[in-house]
């Protein structure tokens, strides 16, 4: 295959500000949607959330299946993309549109619907976009580069998901919020496209069924071993982010006398919170991709979750807080951290791919990525009833909008499961890095 351009480097990463703007959205807004604004209990909530995600996964092998055997002039994965874009979209505006006047079935059946539309919309662009990263090159310098930029977008797109769109629906409400995001998420998607349209790709459908594409996926164990971890990994982060808008109304609390102050009131708490994690992702992208190269994906994969699960317990001693300077700082910290987990484990997944290209003769990237995004949407599906089912067991006491007096075991509850919990997540999935994976990987090349 001939070298990718700068503008299609950059073009293909462009289409993930779009996907996780809505992947923002949909782990840091519902949950507290649900249980703030429409008062459902939040141990349901948490499970409508994870029932609705669940769903979610089912849907995966099915969009890559047929992705892998679509045939257009357009390529295998444009047209699920552009299609997709605009369900994805319609759901999530519609999520937050609920008529007044419904009961607590009502608006959980309103936001269930809307929900799951949403979910089929997200899978039909993330299964193929993932595919893409294996199929438009082949060359490991290339992928790196293409990451680079795809993290990039992707911390504008948290940027505009954590800090943008709270402020937005606090002022205007949640619905218009969305709507105002809409041509954003679609024109991100569909830019990627045009920009992309002359890549090399592969247009010839495969005729492998499905039973025997998951076969050939499953038969790659490094890959499957590292698809496990990341969604442990994944499960730490879900589990911050659902918590950190309830920390931010309860945990953080500003005294007007922080040098942040005035951008606290100005954004919201949590929106300041996500705008300094997104600083510290994007100033780290370059310094992973350095220390990747200098010591290898997986040990700087390993040095930024141990680091992650440091920060993170100073997180737990610094809570409650009253200076949102501290917090911002850390949150800072915790980003370029953070930037470990969103770029390395996706520059090396598509490496893993060639694997069983190379041994099959069969070009399946569209089975690879559902798989490969099976284990972080089965650890976004969890966080929900995880946080959930924990506060519910403290306590928690759900509102409609301002916040409650909580109990004191309550709020403690939620400070350990934002930092100490996660952190023991991560260190898990540091240990399965190095006693699995690695000798794994060592065995499967020699």
């Amino acid at each position: 295959m001939m070298a990718l351009s700068l503008g299609q480097k950059a073009g293909w990463g462009l289409a993930d500000m779009g996907v996780v703007v809505f992947v923002v959205v949909k782990q840091l807004l519902i949950l507290t949607f649900l249980t703030t604004v429409l008062g459902v209990p939040v141990g349901i909530a948490g499970l409508v959330t994870t029932g609705v995600l669940v769903f979610d996964m089912i849907t995966d092998p099915l969009v890559g299946y047929l992705s892998d055997r679509t045939q257009s002039r357009f390529g295998r994965r444009a047209p699920w993309m552009g299609v997709g874009a605009v369900v994805m979209v319609a759901g999530m505006i519609g999520i937050f549109a609920v008529p007044a006047g419904f009961g607590l079935r009502g608006n959980l059946t309103w936001v269930t619907g809307f929900f799951g539309l949403a979910t089929i919309g997200f899978t039909m662009v993330a299964i193929p976009y993932g595919a893409q990263a294996g199929e438009i090159t082949t060359d490991p310098q290339e992928r790196s580069a293409m990451t680079g930029w795809r993290m990039g977008f992707a911390s504008i797109g948290i940027l505009i998901g954590g800090a943008l769109i709270p402020g937005l629906a606090s002022g205007m409400g949640y619905a218009k919020a969305a709507l105002a995001v809409a041509p954003l998420i679609i024109g991100a998607i569909w830019l990627s496209l045009w920009a992309t349209r002359r890549a090399p790709r592969i247009a010839q459908a495969v005729t492998v069924d499905l039973r025997g594409m998951f076969g050939l996926v499953v038969g790659n164990k490094p890959f499957m071993a590292l698809t496990a971890l990341y969604g442990v990994m994944t499960l730490a982060i879900a589990l911050i982010t659902a918590g950190l808008p309830f920390a931010a109304l309860y945990l953080i609390v500003d005294s007007g006398q922080s040098a942040l102050s005035g951008a606290a009131a100005a954004l919201s708490t949590l929106s300041l919170m996500f705008a300094a994690f997104v600083i510290g992702s994007i100033i780290s992208q370059a310094v992973w991709v350095v220390v990747s190269g200098r010591i290898g994906k997986v040990n700087a994969l390993i040095a930024g979750l141990c680091l992650y699960a440091v920060l993170l317990c100073g997180l737990f001693t610094s809570l409650p807080a009253v200076n949102v300077t501290a917090i911002a700082g850390l949150f800072v910290l915790a980003g370029f951290a953070n930037g470990a987990y969103q770029q390395i484990p996706w520059a090396i997944y598509p490496d893993l791919m060639d694997v069983t290209r190379a041994r099959s003769g069969v070009a399946i990237e569209g089975a690879f990525s559902a798989v490969w995004l099976f284990g972080q949407k089965l650890a976004n599906a969890l966080a929900p009833a995880m946080l959930g089912g924990i506060l519910a067991g403290a306590g928690w006491r759900e509102t409609r909008g301002e916040a409650v007096t909580q109990s004191a075991a309550a709020l403690s509850t939620l400070q350990v499961a934002i930092t100490l919990i996660p952190a023991g997540i991560l260190l898990v999935a540091v240990a399965g890095l190095v006693m699995i994976y690695k000798p794994m990987v060592k065995h499967a090349i020699a």
